[in-house]
């Protein structure tokens, strides 16, 4: 078999080796199209799902009367059927049904399939993810533009697939899911100490909670008196580093980012380490971080350079409360969010409390970046795990690897 390229809509199915004993079949012999058109009342609720892009699963639009839904060609769902969205299956917009929206209803820009008994559609909702299955679904929808195309399933249902007996279907199935239970399992665990970082943040950075052995006053000071603006310029031959809402400032060329960058260079900006970063016209979004590096950025950013009275990491965790973004905000100048901008001369008068003690703010500091440390040490595994999958997907669904039924 061949290669695969990032390019998965390149991808064919005559460019797949299947092992001789797996059965080659049309879509169209092992799925049928349902539709369980419901008789809307006014005065019923009805549970509403959507589904997500890339293939990430069926999601609640909440529950709704009858009366206040505009669409009313609406359709009943079933646990185990698979859903596939018109408008956004180009993108790997479609899942299985799961017991949690059974019942729920779609409107007639959703496909509803269910297996004609020769396929396991748990083996199914991972098979469609192969690069060939995903150029079947870019090439059977019509439109001029990406974010417009419609789906046509009967001409998808008169594509060839190469498949397995339903037993080894269901092993590959089972194997699959496992391994995307524990990928989510690490992802809520992400996301419980995404929760406790922000708790413990509004306690620390706002004094609510102190730290043993600090009993120094927090005062209010003005920004202009602890952090000063660096406009150097001129320094070409530094590397060029970008300013973002995850990854605060960050290496250019370790960004999956087009390089929109100026060629004269000129009037890019120093920043050196424990410089804060922010960008001028998104700080109202919290788009800032602590430098690491020595490097030059854009003139669209701002640059200060930390006094000795404050710790750029504790200053840099302030700016992350809500309520201090929402100080930006209102600092910011523009007429609507997207010309908002935060210049300096704004920030410097904006006067927020901190601790008089720097060791105090360093101690803060210290624990907020430890559990950056264990969340960043899990979204690394959590990757890990996307890419095991990726490969097993990979194996398994093409036969490469078989399995023991």
């Amino acid at each position: 078999m061949k290669k695969m390229e990032k390019n998965d809509l390149s991808y064919s199915y005559s460019d797949y080796e299947f092992p001789a004993d797996w059965n080659e079949h049309k879509i169209d012999d092992l799925v049928a199209l349902i539709e369980r058109p419901i008789a809307m009342e006014d005065s019923e609720e009805y549970d509403l799902i959507t589904v997500k892009r890339n293939f990430g699963g069926i999601v609640s639009r909440g529950k709704l009367l009858g009366k206040d839904i505009l669409v009313k060609n609406q359709f009943q769902i079933k646990d185990g059927d698979f859903v596939i969205s018109k408008r956004q299956i180009a993108h790997g917009a479609c899942s299985i049904v799961t017991k949690e929206f059974k019942d729920s209803i779609v409107s007639n820009e959703y496909n509803v399939l269910n297996s004609k008994g020769n396929l396991s559609l748990d083996f199914f909702k991972y098979y469609v993810q192969l690069p060939f299955m995903k150029r079947y679904f870019y090439i059977t929808s019509d439109g001029v533009h990406i974010e417009k195309l419609l789906f046509k399933p009967k001409s998808w249902i008169k594509r060839k697939v190469c498949i397995p007996a339903k037993p080894e279907q269901e092993k590959i199935g089972e194997i699959l899911s496992a391994h995307e239970k524990l990928i989510n399992s690490k992802i809520r665990i992400i996301e419980e100490r995404k929760l406790q970082q922000r708790n413990i943040m509004q306690n620390l950075l706002t004094g609510k909670k102190r730290l043993k052995g600090f009993k120094k006053d927090w005062k209010e000071i003005r920004l202009e008196n602890v952090l000063k603006e660096r406009k150097e310029v001129g320094y070409n031959h530094l590397e060029l580093l970008a300013i973002t809402m995850n990854n605060g400032v960050a290496r250019r060329n370790g960004l999956d980012l087009v390089d929109n960058s100026s060629k004269d260079k000129s009037k890019y900006k120093r920043i050196l380490p424990l410089d804060i970063g922010y960008n001028t016209m998104r700080m109202w979004q919290g788009v800032s971080g602590v430098s690491e590096y020595e490097g030059i950025v854009s003139p669209a950013y701002t640059v200060l350079k930390p006094t000795d009275k404050v710790d750029s990491h504790f200053m840099s965790y302030l700016f992350q409360l809500p309520k201090v973004i929402d100080t930006f905000r209102r600092y910011s100048q523009g007429l609507v969010s997207d010309t908002l901008n935060l210049k300096y001369e704004n920030f410097k008068g904006i006067k927020l409390t901190i601790p008089t003690d720097i060791k105090e703010q360093k101690a803060i500091a210290e624990i907020l970046k430890l559990q950056d440390k264990e969340i960043e040490l899990l979204n690394k595994e959590v990757k890990l795990l996307k890419e095991q999958k990726k490969g097993l997907m990979q194996l398994l669904l093409t036969g490469k690897v078989r399995v023991n039924c």
